[in-house]
């Protein structure tokens, strides 16, 4: 029977995260890591200055104190004793469309997953006005994690899925999008007279692209689209060959 991680960046309670366990259980043995508290916006981020704590919530799940690429490794190394055939991120509270992909905790799960050899799936629920639907996203999630576990995935690729709120017209294979973001931060003065800052959700001027996430889910589609851990800009590569660089006298 195959083995499925599941984990997440919103914590072990989240709702999202045991209605994507429960629509995977058809397939395979299920085992969810996941964090004590939320993590989310917390990158591909692994601890490393303080030991990690392990804990069984219940049967077949366990939470960790730090982050989704934590949980991915301690669970690989001390939960399954051994790589999962498959790791299932999510369900995320709000979509990792384009650049978000960067900040998601939600990403990085798979993503470690991806770095491990092991074939992996990110997938997000759109956020609708503070209302989320995670039985659409979680039977997409089974959907997909049954093809892959019937035939396979490239090597070190994971995917990301975005799913949007009511009835989808289906899948659909997208690109990242691509946009103008601006982050806003907020200067505030705290009753000891000194300033604080909050980042806040950032503006965004999404480009237009017929085959992007972005696109895809705006339209109503369930958007898929395939990562990598490689982040070289092998356009650029020409460039970098080009530039008129030389070594520092006594530098070697």
């Amino acid at each position: 029977m195959p083995r499925i991680l599941v984990t997440n960046d919103d914590g072990v309670h989240s709702e999202g995260i045991h209605a994507l366990a429960d629509a995977l259980g058809s397939l395979g043995e299920v085992t969810v890591v996941a964090p004590m508290q939320e993590a989310s916006a917390i990158g591909h981020a692994l601890t490393l200055r303080r030991p990690l704590r392990l804990e069984r919530v219940r049967q077949g799940v366990y939470a960790v104190d730090g982050t989704p690429t934590d949980c991915i490794n301690v669970a690989v190394a001390h939960v399954l004793d051994g790589k999962a055939d498959l790791i299932v991120s999510g369900i995320n509270k709000g979509w990792n469309l384009g650049d978000d992909v960067t900040y998601s905790g939600t990403v990085s799960g798979a993503l470690e997953g991806a770095l491990l050899g092991i074939p992996s799936v990110a997938i997000s629920t759109q956020n609708r006005q503070s209302q989320f639907e995670f039985a659409p996203a979680a039977r997409a999630a089974a959907t997909i994690a049954e093809a892959i576990l019937e035939r396979g995935m490239p090597k070190f690729t994971l995917l990301n899925v975005n799913v949007p709120f009511g009835a989808n017209k289906g899948f659909r294979a997208t690109v990242q999008a691509r946009r103008n973001h601006v982050t806003v931060v907020n200067k505030r003065i705290d009753p000891r007279d000194r300033a604080y800052y909050w980042i806040e959700e950032g503006e965004n001027a999404w480009e237009p692209h017929d085959r992007s996430d972005y696109q895809a889910v705006r339209d109503g589609y369930i958007s898929i689209t395939p990562l990598q851990p490689d982040m070289t800009a092998h356009e650029a590569l020409t460039y970098v060959e080009e530039l008129p660089l030389t070594t520092p006298a006594g530098r070697r």
